[in-house]
């Protein structure tokens, strides 16, 4: 197997009775953005915290660029890590916060000039001597993105950086943080349970549960060809549907991939119409299937319509439906493979 720029080679970890990594297996290549995606109680930060060095492994071996980092400590291994918490010093001001640690390795002069620069990148010189109590949340996030790469670190390492924003400042920070990453040519490695973070940002998305790796893919890979319903039914909106002609298989859909008819066709699924969300550009549908008799199944299935398609076919609750599932985006799992999330 070749060997990425940052190698995870059968890692495993375990707290109490509790497993919290189990052979974990991963390539990072240099430059590259990753996130770890995944519920609660997953792994993620466990195995990001092994890859600092704040935690450490039971089993397994670490590598950068070839070199065996298994046992060295925290503090020699040129990482910037940056929590959920942000965990600024609260009596430092902007400028001394993007400045500590830094007073080992640069002169003054260099200190100065680092500092200045950072804050120039992160768009904070304003700011640069208030303390993190003057500053809003998405500006205490920035100064902690600048003083984990203050030290021009081999890898930088971000845990929930972007949780604790609301929608609009996270969406603002999300492009700050991948320009930063571009502009440093860093390796960067996010922990994150936001679907659509790991979408929007990730070269590649790590999916665990259950203290394993799932699956690895890039955003487009593990959104259209997961390969097992949990991924599926982790990243994004899914319909699963038991058939009766394909007992063995489960089928599942993503809700803008179906399409309704009009008339009742050969091949249309019949459905009624339970609910509706309005989301602006598109009303998300829900609909309930019906069998060859019209009589409700236990089967849902959820329909994202354009607001001018909503319009067209008049769609109203308790409204009958016809609707095609276009093989093409048609997904296939064994009848046996379980959906449960966590």
């Amino acid at each position: 197997m070749n060997q990425g720029y940052l190698s995870v080679r059968n890692l495993s970890k375990r707290f109490g009775k509790q497993a919290a990594l189990q052979e974990i297996e991963l390539d990072i290549n240099k430059h590259e953005f990753i996130c770890l995606l995944g519920p609660s109680g997953c792994g993620k930060t466990t195995l990001l915290r092994i890859i600092a060095g704040l935690e450490k492994a039971d089993q397994g071996q670490l590598t950068i660029a070839g070199r065996d980092i298994t046992r060295e400590p925290a503090g020699k291994r040129n990482f910037g890590m940056m929590f959920q918490s942000y965990a600024l010093f609260p009596n430092l001001t902007v400028a001394e916060n993007i400045a500590y640690g830094l007073s080992n390795r640069l002169s003054k002069s260099q200190i100065a000039d680092r500092v200045d620069e950072l804050l120039g990148l992160v768009e904070l010189d304003e700011q640069r001597n208030k303390v993190p109590s003057q500053l809003s949340g998405g500006q205490q996030q920035r100064v902690a993105l600048a003083r984990a790469l203050a030290l021009s670190p081999d890898c930088l390492l971000l845990d929930e950086p972007l949780s604790a924003l609301d929608a609009k400042v996270r969406i603002k920070l999300r492009r700050e943080i991948l320009r930063l990453h571009e502009k440093f040519g860093m390796t960067t490695i996010m922990v994150t349970h936001d679907q659509e973070e790991a979408l929007t940002m990730a070269d590649r998305i790590v999916v665990m549960n259950q203290a394993r790796i799932i699956q690895i893919g890039t955003p487009k890979e593990v959104y259209e060809k997961p390969n097992c319903p949990f991924v599926a039914d982790f990243i994004g909106a899914i319909s699963f549907i038991e058939t009766e002609k394909q007992e063995s298989a489960l089928l599942a859909i993503r809700p803008e991939h179906v399409q309704l008819v009009r008339g009742d066709q050969d091949k249309s699924n019949r459905a009624i119409v339970r609910d509706y969300e309005y989301h602006g550009a598109y009303y998300r549908v829900l609909v309930q299937l019906l069998d060859s008799q019209d009589h409700p199944m236990q089967q849902f299935v959820t329909i994202d319509l354009p607001s001018q398609t909503m319009a067209n076919f008049n769609v109203k609750k308790n409204q009958k439906l016809m609707f095609n599932l276009p093989p093409e985006h048609v997904i296939r799992f064994d009848s046996t493979a379980s959906i449960a999330v966590g």
